[in-house]
């Protein structure tokens, strides 16, 4: 066989020399160990779950978001000076506005596609968010936050946290009557903290509200500094969850030491490749049909307007709601006043969120396990901190309620005093009682998964016994069945032990041992879940259910 023919068919001949594609690949690898790193690492396994989708909807809407703000930034100019407009708006031709709010006019009516990139990015925002809020549930709902995962729980909360103030920022820019009305709300806020509150405002604001520099303060800050930040923790956090990889739930051949999934060269990387064009074809979907912050329709800020209905975005009317129901308390002493009624709420907002980033190292020093998972819990099987979590949610939907409490009375015609009122009561009411349901709806779907685990599926089948009973019959469950189904853990709460020791010695407990014990006991003691099926109870079962039937 020639030569020629031998390259033809791609069987070049050792002595060939290389490509100019092969000799760079060469060179790469001799610097940068690619070749190695790709072979260890792009084969690697990840489970595979629906629920994780609410990760990447997070990550591409932060890709999304960074795409269009880069395009917006073109055409957007920062600046509080005094301008009249002149633009192709008809109603808005000849009134003064600052150049924010009429650079952002008109993106939204003379740049070629400007309205849609806004739409698009405002959107984004709102989806990068709630993707975000989701996510985090799932992961506390299936105890994914279990060490080694402590720190990028952290990491995502920081993201959730500092995706709430991005949004903040950016929906401030535009300087149109409804972003100004709730820059006079956080001005109002941060006046409120005592002390230093007065200072604050001033350095934020730049003088008395509203400023000329709070805008070109504000616009760096939303554009570099806080999309900085996430873009390293979001970096940092896809690190961490390719190195210890998502969390799967129990089944058969999964333990705490494999993985059971797929590759994630090439069926991982093309699933989420599809995905991101979803995400992306439906956030333009959105973008083009359904419109968002008309600042045209509100025109420019104005000290002495407020718009009628004016609400923040949905992840910031927790925070309004709390300050829209609170009672209007101060204390006034030496000459100073101090607004109770701005000041609890605006305090009350950052350690709500904080005790979700507190709580795994909380759960972890109650149980005091410190081995790793790679498990993930159903949330039935943990009823406390399903309890916990859906009580947190419970908190957030009535606050969200008192944030539009307006909007509500006026659609359905009630009294605003009256929402006001329930909204009060709710706050407190509505998370025990969420709780306690919650927990009820755990133990309950516990129970039946222990009697489904002991006789086995129902079949519909209705059976005679020869002493006249009618009974159903009962399917047997697969071996892979009954391991899903008892496949979790039920640790023994943790306990002080005797006041008196063997030798008669009074032991004496710290107050952080008596406080570890009573929240353990909540967690996992008495009535806190139902013990599971063990195999002396099937087998006890069955084997007497052999016997009558031999019987019989």
């Amino acid at each position: 066989m020639s030569e020629g023919t031998d390259r033809a068919r791609g069987n070049g001949r050792r002595d060939d020399p290389p490509s100019g594609g092969e000799r760079l690949a060469d060179w790469a690898d001799g610097r940068l160990g690619l070749y190695q790193l790709a072979k260890s690492q792009m084969r690697k396994i990840f489970p595979d779950h629906w629920s994780f989708m609410f990760g990447e909807i997070c990550l591409y809407s932060f890709i999304i978001l960074i795409l269009t703000g880069t395009y917006l930034t073109l055409y957007f100019d920062p600046s509080t000076a005094e301008v009249v407009y002149n633009g192709s708006y008809e109603p808005l031709k000849g009134i003064v506005m600052t150049r924010a709010y009429e650079s952002t006019v008109d993106i939204s009516m003379e740049v070629r596609g400007g309205l849609l990139i806004r739409q698009i990015h405002h959107w984004a925002a709102l989806v990068f968010v709630a993707g975000m809020t989701i996510h985090m549930m799932r992961v506390f709902f299936t105890g994914a936050f279990r060490k080694p995962r402590e720190v990028n729980w952290l990491f995502g909360w920081t993201l959730l946290f500092l995706g709430i103030i991005t949004g903040l920022t950016g929906y401030s820019l535009p300087d149109d009557l409804l972003s100004g009305t709730g820059l006079k709300f956080a001005h109002g806020a941060v006046l409120s903290v005592p002390v230093v509150g007065t200072y604050l405002a001033y350095f934020l604001f730049g003088g008395d509200f509203p400023g000329e520099d709070f805008i070109a303060r504000l616009y760096p800050i939303h554009i570099l500094l806080l999309p900085g930040i996430m873009l390293g923790l979001v970096a940092a956090h896809l690190i961490l969850v390719f190195y210890h990889k998502h969390t799967q739930f129990a089944g058969p051949g999964r333990q705490e030491k494999n993985v059971v999934g797929v590759p994630f060269l090439p069926n991982y990387v093309a699933k989420a490749g599809g995905f991101f064009f979803l995400v992306f074809g439906v956030l333009a979907l959105m973008g083009a049909v359904a419109t968002i912050n008309p600042v045209w329709a509100f025109g420019p800020y104005r000290t002495d307007l407020v718009t009628t209905g004016a609400q923040p975005d949905w992840y910031l009317g927790f925070s309004e709601g709390l300050i829209r129901v609170m009672p209007a308390w101060e204390i006034n002493a030496w000459g100073h006043t101090l607004e109770l009624g701005v000041f609890i709420p605006f305090t009350l907002f950052p350690l709500i969120l904080s005790f979700m980033a507190v709580y795994p190292f909380l759960e972890a020093w109650i149980t005091g396990d410190k081995r790793e998972h790679h498990l993930a819990d159903r949330p039935r099987n943990k009823p406390v901190r399903t309890g916990i979590g859906v009580a947190w949610l419970a908190l957030y939907a009535v606050l969200l309620i008192g944030g539009g409490n307006d909007i509500v009375a006026t659609q359905l015609h009630l009294s605003i005093n009256a929402i006001t009122w329930f909204v009060r009561i709710s706050v407190f009411v509505a998370p025990l009682l969420a709780y306690t349901v919650t927990k009820r709806i755990c133990n309950g779907l516990q129970r039946r998964d222990r009697e489904k685990a002991l006789h086995g599926r129902e079949s519909g089948t209705i059976r005679r016994l020869p002493h006249g009973e009618y009974i159903e019959v009962h399917e047997p469950l697969t071996r892979a069945e009954l391991y899903t189904l008892n496949a979790h853990e039920q640790p023994k709460a943790y306990e002080l032990g005797p006041r008196v020791d063997e030798n008669g010695v009074v032991r004496k407990f710290t107050v952080r041992q008596r406080v570890r014990a009573r929240l353990a006991k909540a967690m996992f003691g008495p009535g806190s879940y139902v013990p599971k099926a063990t195999p002396e109870e099937y087998r006890a079962l069955h084997a007497g259910w052999h016997e009558s039937e031999r019987v019989d």
